[in-house]
């Protein structure tokens, strides 16, 4: 630094020492910190003024003020959509290693006239479609059903499904047409005593009964005939449980959903779960609720029914597309299966070929009385199997269908204590005559009706009639449970041809 006299002379010059903070760059710290505040609070500002508040999710069922039936709905939904996380990549919705409460007994080797199908039922569903109380199936009848809601229906909610589906989801609605169609309080008050042994007796998996896949599959259906859906406030864990382990089973085995797809109930068991998955399916896609994997192997299940056709246009035991066995009984699963499926979105190949084939078949095993037999004409158990399907693809007006009814109407009656108390043949006759209408149904539904009530015990599950070959077994009353749980719904689970009785409805059924 330079110093200066009086007279401006520069006496000497010091160095001035630079403090610790210009060292280090304060000032230059401050301004650039000053600066990057600045560029914060105008970045702040800008955010805050750009930025909205998050759009609230609309969910398709809101809860209407938070009362009332959508409110009680709109819990319960919420509840079931916390259960599963829907991801459209997942191959596993359910947890492995989980185990039935039943075993699996060995198939019988007894054949009567319908073939045995001893491990759905726990020993022989004789009932007149076989000799030696082996004859098989599990009759159920046509259509899709289901949706839903909560017990009794849910009413608003099923805005949202097609008005043909959505029928029996109002309670109001299936009281009403229970009512018309002959029924009772009775008969409703049956079903949901049925449904509630059937919860009950849900294996830990999810599944019931031995051969899981079908008396899984059966049970669905019970539950869907009274809209029982994963959306059911009762019903719904059960009901979700039982479609999560068809839909694991199906992803483990690319479709095939039975325990041993090439044996002789292999075509029972696949058939009736894929007619499950198919109404599962439909009322899944029309309310939005998404089950992993669900349509995959819907589709993939289907199509193994079109593309294992035997060569004479029925099914075989195992699938078997030449020589095997064919028969009338498992031609009617196959072709209920297949109208499940065609109500879903999925597009099969050959769907079309392969059901009028079918029906070929069935038209086949015809006798000149108007019955159906079991693998051809003569015999008449399965004269229910051969009209409904008919019915439900529509060729109501056919004269297969029409002379089939006409047979029904004069040989068929329902007395539990007698040999005409097999509830296989007329869980297909009850639906037959109920498509049918008039005249023919209300003659049926006389017998038929009280029948069904009178023989429930107390705990909701049913008897063993007295043609049923096999006694009181737990599988037995599991099996005769679900069917007469199935026959009791059907005064309001198909939209029937000519009304059951009532106004004229549709040409062709719908399920």
């Amino acid at each position: 630094m330079e110093l200066y006299d009086e007279e401006g002379n520069v006496v000497r010059v010091e160095e001035k020492k630079a403090g610790w903070w210009e060292k280090f760059g304060g000032t230059s710290f401050i301004i650039a910190t000053l600066f990057h505040v600045i560029l914060l609070i105008i970045g702040a500002f800008i955010i805050m003024r750009t930025v909205t508040e998050p759009e609230k999710k609309v969910d398709f069922m809101p809860p209407g003020g938070g009362g009332g039936e959508r409110g009680a709905e709109y819990k319960v939904q919420n509840k079931k959509r916390a259960q599963i996380t829907p991801v459209t990549n997942s191959k596993r919705v359910f947890a492995e290693g989980a185990v039935s409460n039943f075993a699996i007994p060995e198939n019988g080797t007894d054949f009567g006239e319908m073939s045995t199908l001893p491990t759905l039922s726990g020993g022989g569903m004789s009932g007149g479609l076989g000799g030696s109380g082996t004859g098989k199936g599990f009759g159920k009848g046509a259509g899709a059903g289901g949706g839903l809601g909560k017990g009794g229906g849910v009413g608003k909610m099923f805005a949202l499904i097609d008005q043909t589906m959505s029928k029996r989801c109002s309670k109001e609605d299936r009281l009403s047409r229970l009512r018309d169609n002959g029924g009772t309080p009775a008969c409703e008050e049956a079903v949901l005593k049925g449904l509630r042994w059937l919860k009950a007796n849900q294996a830990a998996d999810g599944s019931w009964g031995p051969q899981k896949h079908g008396m899984t599959g059966l049970v669905l259906l019970a539950y869907f005939g009274h809209c029982e859906t994963p959306m059911s406030e009762e019903f719904g864990d059960s009901c979700l449980k039982g479609i999560l382990f068809l839909v694991n089973e199906g992803v483990k085995t690319n479709g095939q959903l039975a325990s041993n797809i090439a044996g002789q109930p292999g075509p029972y068991e696949h058939g009736i779960a894929t007619y499950a998955l198919g109404e599962a399916a439909t009322f899944c896609k029309q309310i939005n609720y998404e089950i992993p994997s669900l349509m995959e192997v819907t589709e993939k299940a289907g199509q193994y029914i079109i593309d294992n056709q035997h060569e004479n246009g029925g099914w075989s035991y195992g699938y078997a597309k030449t020589a095997g066995h064919v028969d009338t009984s498992v031609v009617g699963w196959q072709l209920q299966a297949l109208k499940a499926c065609s109500h879903t979105d999925i597009k099969y190949k050959g769907m079309d070929t392969s059901v009028k084939k079918g029906l070929k078949y069935l038209a086949s095993c015809q006798g000149p009385n108007g019955s159906f037999g079991y693998n051809g004409p003569g015999g008449h158990a399965l004269t229910g199997v051969g009209v409904l399907c008919h019915q439900m693809w529509g060729e109501a007006t056919s004269k297969e269908a029409r002379e089939g009814v006409k047979y029904i109407k004069d040989s068929f009656k329902l007395d539990w204590m007698t040999k005409d108390s097999d509830l296989y043949s007329h869980y297909y006759a009850s639906q037959a005559m109920m498509q049918a209408g008039g005249s023919a149904w209300r003659s049926y539904n006389k017998d038929f009706r009280d029948q069904l009530l009178n023989n429930q015990n107390t705990d909701g599950s049913w008897k063993a009639p007295a043609f049923s070959g096999h006694g009181q077994s737990a599988n037995s009353t599991l099996y005769n449970t679900t069917l007469c749980v199935l026959m009791l719904e059907v005064y309001y689970r198909f939209l029937n041809s000519s009304g059951g009785g009532g106004a004229s409805r549709s040409s062709r059924p719908e399920i």
